[in-house]
């Protein structure tokens, strides 16, 4: 697999940048209900102890967690669309990143600091402080400048990698539901 060079991953970041900051769309589901495993859903069910019903993070467990448990304030990841379709290519590639929901929102700091909710379908989520990086499995799928590219400035700052969330309200969501900042 050829990987994105520096320069063909920045010249997509113009359109990462035109992102909505209010109100944007759900645009992919991704449940991982095994390691290396996918499954592309047109809806699904965001629960307060499970986060995406059928997804392995409350049964992976967390290094950062003293007591190995699954860490909450990772529960659930948003990554950009449009930072996906630059890094990953084809929209069939996307949950290769391993994230949940795929959005088409400004997913920054600035746009999106930690507490900020977001409705979702019949769902709302709340934005926490824990980052979300790239790590080895990213940069074997999309390469070293991938990793590069949302760790680094101004990849960082915009959350190109992704951001971590937490369910606060559960309810249902959809491909082609709205996200909302409240």
């Amino acid at each position: 697999m050829d990987h994105r060079s520096a320069d063909e991953l920045a010249a997509g970041l113009d359109d990462i940048l035109r992102s909505p900051a209010a109100q944007g769309t759900l645009e992919l589901i991704v449940r991982r209900p095994a390691e290396d495993e996918r499954d592309v859903l047109a809806e699904g069910v965001l629960d307060l102890e499970e986060g995406l019903v059928g997804d392995m993070w409350s049964r992976r467990g967390s290094r950062r967690m003293p007591d190995g448990s699954a860490n909450p304030d990772a529960q659930l990841t948003l990554m950009n669309a449009r930072a996906a379709a630059q890094i990953a290519g084809g929209r069939e590639r996307w949950p290769l990143a391993g994230d949940q929901l795929y959005v088409d929102l400004d997913l920054s700091i600035e746009n999106l600091p930690a507490g900020t909710r977001l409705a979702v379908g019949e769902a709302v989520i709340e934005v926490t402080a824990e980052p979300h990086t790239g790590c080895a499995k990213f940069s074997a799928r999309f390469g070293s400048e991938a990793v590069k590219f949302v760790n680094k400035s101004p990849g960082r700052e915009l959350r190109l990698r992704g951001v971590n969330t937490r369910v606060v309200t559960p309810g249902a969501v959809r491909v082609g539901d709205a996200i909302t900042k409240l």
